[in-house]
């Protein structure tokens, strides 16, 4: 199955079509709101502003796997997330990241390997996965920053410039 061919609602509840991203470049990120990575928030909004208008977009991933640091409901997290960054980008239902409920999104792109050569569970929040408008994807760990010098030269090289 083709990544944008699996099926995942929107933070709403709506069917979220991901093909709405084929063609274009998108950060896949498992967010929390409770979480001392949160902060990163920032960092992926000023990304979203910053390439939205060259074929960019950062995806929100709501999960609760990691220290229960997601534990509200979907209005708690848009709330939250419009209040506190300003979050414009598009974010998903709350979902298992991990184990045996592992949503098939993530289980797609943990097959990838980080580089470091390591492919396999999310480690913690804020994961990222960049997908290029072609498919190619790259994984960046929590503690990549969202702005640190490999995830912008990795958005800048699959913009094209």
């Amino acid at each position: 199955m083709a990544l944008y061919d699996i099926p995942i609602n929107a933070l709403d509840g709506t069917p979220l079509d991901l093909h709405q991203f084929d063609g274009r470049t998108v950060l896949v990120v498992n967010v929390a709101s409770k979480c001392g990575l949160t902060p990163q928030y920032e960092g992926l909004e000023r990304l979203q502003k910053q390439y939205e208008d060259r074929g960019f977009s950062v995806l929100g991933v709501p999960c609760n796997q990691f220290g229960g640091q997601e534990p509200g409901s979907a209005d708690d997290i848009r709330t939250f997330c419009s209040t506190n960054y300003g979050v414009t980008f598009p974010m998903t239902e709350k979902v298992d990241v991990n184990g045996e409920d592992r949503h098939p999104l993530y289980r797609r792109l943990t097959e990838v390997p980080d580089s470091q050569g390591a492919v396999g569970d999310i480690q913690w929040n804020f994961e990222k996965f960049l997908v290029s408008a072609d498919g190619r994807i790259s994984r960046f760990r929590p503690l990549v920053d969202p702005e640190a010098p490999e995830v912008l030269e990795a958005i800048e090289a699959n913009l094209g410039g």
